[in-house]
């Protein structure tokens, strides 16, 4: 029996709270902004245009996932991310959809 190196909640189990309170955090939101094209991205800090170390960023991938944000995508020795859109507009509808916009256009303003 192996354990889920990158354990996410079930999609019934997504909770608003906890959603909200990972995404309140520019750097997050930044992070989300980028994964809005519900693509899968690499974990790599030159992704997404941030100034800060690789592990601060794993933390914030960690915080994302155990959210039920994000899922982590694992392709053979490659890591990624990507948005759990799905998941969140049954369980929220239209949260995500304005969320991905408002960082986007933080996002914009800010570069």
């Amino acid at each position: 029996m192996s354990i889920d190196p990158y354990p996410e909640p079930l999609a019934e189990d997504i909770d608003l709270v906890e959603v909200l309170r990972a995404l309140a955090d520019p750097v997050r939101l930044r992070v989300v902004a980028r994964l809005g094209d519900d693509q899968y991205h690499p974990c790599g800090v030159e992704e997404y245009g941030l100034d800060i170390h690789k592990s601060t960023l794993s933390h914030h991938f960690k915080t994302l996932r155990e959210a039920g944000v994000t899922s982590t995508v694992v392709r053979g020795r490659n890591h990624g991310v990507q948005l759990r859109r799905t998941d969140l507009e049954a369980r929220f509808p239209g949260v995500l959809n304005g969320i991905v916009k408002a960082a986007s256009d933080l996002d914009s303003v800010v570069r």
